[in-house]
C-alpha cells in the first residue's frame, strides 16, 4: 500500500496504518489505536461542512447533489479508508465544481464500500440501474468478429476509438500515490509495453525530461494529455506532475496507452474512419496482452476498479467522431435518440467541449452491468441507426 492518503492532499508513508480495519466491532484494547487512526482532522470537517452548504444551496444538477441528503452526509463525515482518505477526497471535485455532471471519485479501491451510501445510488443512477444487490459480469469480449465496418462509404464517421481504463493491483489510486510508487509503476508499465510485439509494438515516451520536439509531435498528433482538467485537479488527481506518467503509441498510430492521467492505464484503439470491428479486435489483443504481464484490480461486484465511478465496470468506452448536420439542427432530437440507445453525445474533443465543425464524439453510456462486447454492441446498434436517421431526412 505504501501511503496514506490525507482529504488536504498531502500523503505521508505509513505502514503502520495498512492493518486499520474499517469494522465495528474491534474489542476495548484497540478502541483507542483505531480512534487514533481514524479521527479526522478538524480542517477536513470545515472544508466539508462549508463545502455542503454551498452545494445545498446552489443550482448544481449534479449526481453528488442529488443523492448527498444531509442525513447521508452527516453519516459519512468522520469515516476513513485505511489509505486515510476521507468524504472530502471523495466529493471535493463536486463541491469546488458545481457544474460537475457526477461530482464524485475514489481516491482508493477501498472508498467504494466505506463510502457506499453515496456511490451506489449514484452508480445506479449513471449506470441506468446497477442495484446495491447486483454484481458485474465476468469479463466477456464476445465474438471479435462480429462488428464491421458502420460507415463503408466514409460519409459520416471520421475516426473510431474503443478504450478501457485499468488500475493496476496493488496500488492506491492516484490521489493516495506516493512519488515513489508512481515512478515504480511507470517502470512496470513502459517495460511491459516495450515487450509488445507486432502490430502493438511501439515506444514509450514517458512526460519526465520530455524534449519539446517529441512533445510536439505527440500534441499534433492529439496524443499528449495535459495536467488534469480542473475536476481532476480538485480531486488531487494531478499531484507530482510529470513524475510517473507516460505515453506509449505503437509504430502505425493506432494503439496508444496512456499511463497515471485519471487512471493507471488508459488503453485505446483508434483509426480514422468508421471499421469498428478491426479497432474492437485489437483492443482485445491489446488488453489480453498486457493482463498477461500486469495484474489488474478486479472487484466482483464492481468488476474493473477505475477511479471514477463512471468507468466502473466493463471501463469500455467505444465512440465515433461523427458528422450527422441534418439531427445536429435539433440537439435535442439527437439527445433524444442518443438516449435511446444508451448513448452519450460529447463534443469534438469529449467531455466538457464544444462540436467543432459539426462533429460530434458520440459513445456508449453504460460500463457497468454488462459485459464488454454488449457495451460495445449498444454503442454499434445505436450509431448505424443514428446514420440511418441521418441519411433518410
Amino acid at each position: 500500500m505504501g501511503g496514506v492518503c490525507s482529504s488536504l492532499g498531502i500523503c505521508e508513508s505509513a505502514d503502520d496504518q495498512q492493518n486499520v480495519q474499517q469494522t465495528e466491532n474491534v474489542n476495548d484494547d484497540d478502541d483507542d489505536v483505531k480512534k487514533s487512526n481514524n479521527m479526522v482532522d478538524a480542517a477536513v470537517l470545515d472544508k466539508l461542512e462549508s463545502g455542503y452548504a454551498k452545494l445545498a444551496e446552489s443550482d448544481s444538477k449534479s449526481l453528488l447533489k442529488k443523492y448527498l441528503t444531509k442525513e447521508i452526509f452527516d453519516q459519512l463525515k468522520t469515516r476513513k479508508t485505511s489509505f486515510g482518505s476521507t468524504l472530502l477526497d471523495v466529493i471535493q471535485s463536486g463541491l469546488e465544481n458545481h457544474d460537475s455532471g457526477v461530482g464524485i471519485y475514489a481516491p482508493d479501491a477501498e472508498a467504494y464500500t466505506v463510502f457506499a451510501e453515496i456511490f451506489d445510488p449514484i452508480i445506479d443512477d449513471y449506470h441506468g440501474g446497477f442495484k446495491k444487490t447486483d454484481k458485474h459480469p465476468p469479463k466477456d469480449f464476445g465474438d471479435v468478429d462480429y462488428f464491421g465496418n458502420l460507415d463503408p462509404t466514409g460519409e459520416y464517421i471520421v475516426s473510431t476509438r474503443v478504450r478501457c481504463g485499468r488500475s493496476l493491483d496493488g496500488y492506491p489510486f492516484n490521489p493516495c500515490l506516493t512519488e515513489a510508487q508512481y515512478k515504480e509503476m511507470e517502470e512496470k508499465v513502459s517495460s511491459t509495453l516495450s515487450g509488445l510485439a507486432g502490430e502493438l509494438k511501439g515506444t514509450f515516451y514517458p512526460l519526465t525530461g520530455m524534449s519539446k520536439e517529441v512533445q510536439q509531435k505527440l500534441i499534433d498528433d492529439h496524443f499528449l494529455f495535459k495536467e488534469g482538467d480542473r475536476f481532476l485537479q480538485a480531486a488531487n488527481a494531478c499531484r507530482f506532475w510529470p513524475t510517473g506518467r507516460g505515453i506509449f503509441h505503437n509504430d502505425d498510430k493506432t494503439f496508444l496507452v496512456w499511463c497515471n492521467e485519471e487512471d493507471h492505464l488508459r488503453i485505446i484503439s483508434m483509426q480514422m474512419g468508421g471499421d469498428l470491428g478491426q479497432v474492437y479486435r485489437r483492443l482485445v489483443t491489446a488488453v489480453n496482452e498486457i493482463e498477461k504481464r500486469l495484474p489488474f484490480s478486479h472487484n466482483d461486484r464492481f468488476g474493473f476498479l477505475t477511479f471514477c465511478p463512471t468507468n466502473l465496470g466493463t471501463t469500455v468506452r467505444a465512440s465515433v467522431h461523427i458528422k450527422v448536420p441534418k439531427l445536429a439542427a435539433n440537439m435535442a432530437k439527437l439527445e433524444e435518440i442518443a438516449a435511446k440507445y444508451n448513448l452519450q453525445v460529447r463534443g469534438t474533443r469529449g467531455e466538457h467541449t464544444e462540436a467543432e465543425g459539426g462533429i460530434y464524439d458520440i459513445s456508449n453510456k453504460r460500463r457497468l452491468g454488462l459485459t464488454e462486447y454488449q457495451a460495445v454492441k449498444e454503442m454499434n446498434d445505436g450509431i448505424a441507426e443514428l446514420i440511418k436517421i441521418e441519411a433518410s431526412l
